[in-house]
């Protein structure tokens, strides 16, 4: 075990009275020098016989820490407190009437089945619902183009083959039968592997687990195999959800493979944008499906905190992570998100809530907001950004000006409020630290999980709090800015956006938005209003529909 001397002091130290009595050298508990050290990372000041008062307080808590620590807590095992988004949103719902997609779009199947592997979800279920292409012949594809490009994108980390064409079999005898299972049916797609699946690796990207096999399967996959939808491939994820390097190597970019494809959801987003699966499941708890959209040229949906179990997921944040799908178009992650959203009883932070999303209904009546101080700051893409607000304009947008009100509601810097992820995250792989395997981790820089994970051990509880007390005010902020707006429209990784709505669980929309560069795609991102869903894929949609970036492929994936 590691040998941390201070961080036994951290918490305790905020529970302190004054007191005149001299010093006992006798005293039990740490030392007055070890006190003081701890003072100063903690930014406090307190008296000599302060420090002497609490000496037996803080012996006694090391006992319990360690009362704690010899306990055997699985990764799944969450906290007893939850984060609750309405904490400061108490509006009603209307009724759920379901989602409107659009009508079918008509296609025949190409010649060479090779061409089907940029197809979207949906024409690829009409091609399936109609009988021109079998569920196992596109399963087939599939793990061909896996097998022949996934180790040049390092995407992968194991295929599911033999359940997958099992799967596909299966639901090409209930076509025979007449049974249709819905738009998924024989779609097949890949999952992060945080994604627990029974029978197979579910190694979260990470070496201290690369051989770890759970005996459950994720809440989404089984919604998704309900739906028909074919799990060919687990798709790597930065080690234990950060950026694009895992055991295995670093995921690449299909547009440039000298770059990786950005973080955490690697693989997912590389493989969709290489057109290996139509779709895949990705997590998000601050940035990981918009980083790699963005990077990889694809559309993802983070939805909103609660809407989707987590149930089977590695947990990095119980307050924080989320499940969403990255695809080739808006409609496609609205596809998906419908048949993996809702309650689940394994998950209590899940709810039931409408998603009344219509394909064509435009933006009539819609206010649709634009963080103005962003757009105006120059930073990488702005250019773009600006594009994007003039395509909203043509498409008959009403464009409001927004701000973030933090000072009205004396809210600092929201990316001061990361130390709770961070403490979070630390409690979630403390055995790592404690039994040094942080060391198996491959990055090992500043900043990557084995020093935050240590530096984590060392933020007290109380201004974990704090910090979440500030988070109301957040949410409190974003119920005033939804007042105002129905959606609004963000640079993706630019201002303070991400935090916040990461922070408070709203839902972001991020789609291509055109090239920085040859081969160096960018992303524009709306952001709706707490489990609306509906509305911000609305609007994203009409702006997808008014630009071609989307039908980008990268080459060399064509064959």
């Amino acid at each position: 075990m590691k040998s941390n001397p201070i961080v036994i002091l951290l918490l305790a130290a905020l529970f302190l009275t004054g007191c005149g009595e001299k010093i006992d050298p006798e005293a039990t508990g740490p030392s007055e020098s070890s006190i003081i050290a701890a003072e100063s990372l903690l930014d406090l000041t307190m008296t000599s016989s302060e420090r002497q008062m609490m000496r037996p307080s803080l012996e006694d808590q090391q006992h319990n820490y360690q009362a704690l620590r010899a306990m055997d807590l699985d990764n799944h095992e969450r906290p007893a407190l939850r984060f609750d988004p309405e904490i400061a949103n108490s509006s009603p719902y209307s009724e759920d009437r379901g989602p409107l997609f659009s009508p079918d779009p008509l296609v025949r199947r190409p010649n060479d089945l090779n061409d089907l592997a940029f197809f979207s979800v949906r024409e690829l279920g009409y091609l399936i619902r109609t009988r021109q292409v079998s569920c196992t012949e596109l399963t087939q594809l599939s793990l061909t183009r896996l097998e022949r490009y996934g180790p040049q994108l390092e995407c992968v980390v194991s295929l599911t083959k033999e359940r997958a064409l099992i799967q596909a079999r299966k639901l090409d005898e209930m076509l025979d039968s007449g049974q249709y299972l819905g738009p998924l049916h024989g779609i097949p797609f890949g999952a992060k592997d945080l994604l627990a699946v029974e029978g197979t690796l579910t190694t979260w990207g990470a070496t201290p687990y690369k051989d770890q096999r759970l005996d459950q399967t994720a809440t989404v996959i089984e919604k998704l195999d309900a739906a028909g939808a074919v799990l060919v491939a687990k798709l790597t994820l930065g080690a234990l959800a950060m950026d694009d390097v895992w055991f295995g190597g670093q995921t690449r970019n299909p547009w440039n493979l000298e770059e990786g494809s950005s973080g955490s959801s690697a693989g997912p987003g590389s493989a969709v944008s290489a057109g290996l699966v139509p779709f895949a499941l990705g997590t998000e708890t601050l940035g990981s499906i918009v980083s790699p959209s963005t990077r990889c040229g694809v559309t993802g949906l983070r939805p909103s905190f609660g809407r989707v179990s987590r149930h089977g997921a590695m947990a990095l944040s119980w307050s924080m992570d989320k499940i969403g799908p990255m695809a080739r178009s808006v409609e496609d992650c609205a596809l998906v998100f419908e048949a993996i959203r809702g309650f689940d009883p394994q998950d209590p932070t899940t709810v039931d809530r409408p998603f009344n999303f219509s394909a064509n209904e435009g933006l009539d009546g819609l206010r649709i907001g634009y963080l103005k101080s962003i757009f105006e700051t120059d930073h990488r893409g702005s250019e773009l950004d600006d594009q994007a607000l003039d395509v909203l304009r043509k498409t008959g947008a009403q464009l409001v000006p927004l701000e973030f009100p933090l000072d009205d509601f004396g809210v600092p810097n929201p990316w001061d409020l990361i130390i709770i992820l961070t403490a979070e995250a630390g409690a979630a792989f403390q055995e790592l630290t404690l039994d040094n395997r942080d060391d198996l981790l491959v990055r090992q820089r500043p900043g990557d999980w084995p020093d935050i994970f240590r530096s984590a051990q060392f933020i007290p509880a109380v201004e974990y709090i704090q910090a979440n007390r500030a988070r109301v005010r957040l949410q409190a902020m974003m119920k005033q800015v939804f007042e105002s707006v129905d959606v609004y429209v963000t640079p993706s990784l630019a201002g303070p956006s991400l935090m916040i709505t990461n922070l408070t669980g709203h839902p972001q929309v991020v789609l291509p938005s055109g090239f920085l560069e040859e081969n160096k795609p960018h992303s524009i991102s709306f952001v709706g209003d707490l489990y609306d869903e509906a509305t911000v894929l609305q609007v994203a949609k009409v702006y997808q529909d008014a630009t071609v970036w989307h039908d980008r492929h990268p080459t060399g994936f064509t064959e």
